[in-house]
């Protein structure tokens, strides 16, 4: 495969995200900038964390109007992997590939620790190499994480199995259901508060992430959200 990551003003793990992709998973991805206008010749679509355009509205309200988004959105609607992780996340919500939003965390301070995460389900494509049920250890780095939706909303989404995962033992942010990740009723869109491209080899004091890239890899072409 061959992956875009996408990067804004006030982009920080873009480098992340592009080297766990090409030197841990052994895969292809090139930046790709924001004033951009085409995602022609690639397979999947990456958004990563940092404070795009200075989180000086809401985050993710700015980027959610760059260019290059038209295009994630055009990639999501004909079914490919989009992937979000912190700022990606904020960005996919305030784009309306995923529904709910994210506030302020619940301490109102920014937090930074790696934490437990529960695989929910692994029928999806970013969790197939996982077990369902599984513990994994991922780091998280933010100060608005705290996820809500509406009643409505959330029954749907539980009853449409797109909540992925969830926060095992502590919340750290508040997030309404202990949700740490969800995917778009088709279940080609992930986004999630934590840092899978943070936890890649062991030398980072984890390598659980890997599979979620291996999954994405693994599944490339195959019906999403089975």
């Amino acid at each position: 495969m061959k992956f875009a990551v996408i990067v804004f003003p006030g982009s920080n793990c873009d480098m992340d995200m592009l080297s766990a992709v090409t030197d841990i998973l052994g895969e292809k991805a090139e930046y790709v900038q924001h004033y951009e206008t085409s995602l022609a010749g690639f397979d999947g679509v990456l958004l990563p964390g940092g404070f795009s355009y200075g989180d000086y509205l809401r985050c993710g309200a700015i980027a959610r109007f760059s260019a290059i988004m038209s295009e994630v959105i055009r990639f999501a609607n004909e079914g490919k992997p989009v992937f979000g992780t912190c700022n990606g996340f904020q960005i996919l919500l305030e784009a309306g590939l995923l529904p709910g939003a994210l506030r302020r965390n619940e301490s109102l301070h920014f937090v930074c620790k790696t934490v437990g995460l529960k695989v929910v389900t692994n029928k999806t494509n970013f969790t197939s190499e996982y077990a369902k049920g599984e513990v994994i250890q991922i780091p998280i780095a933010h100060g608005e994480g705290n996820y809500y939706c509406d009643a409505e909303t959330l029954e749907g989404l539980k009853a449409n199995n797109q909540i992925i995962f969830t926060y095992e033992s502590e919340n750290p942010n508040g997030s309404l259901a202990n949700i740490a990740g969800i995917t778009n009723q088709a279940g080609n869109v992930l986004g999630m508060m934590p840092h899978p491209e943070r936890a890649v080899e062991e030398l980072l004091g984890s390598n659980d992430g890997l599979r979620f890239f291996k999954s994405i890899v693994a599944n490339y072409g195959k019906v999403t959200n089975t």
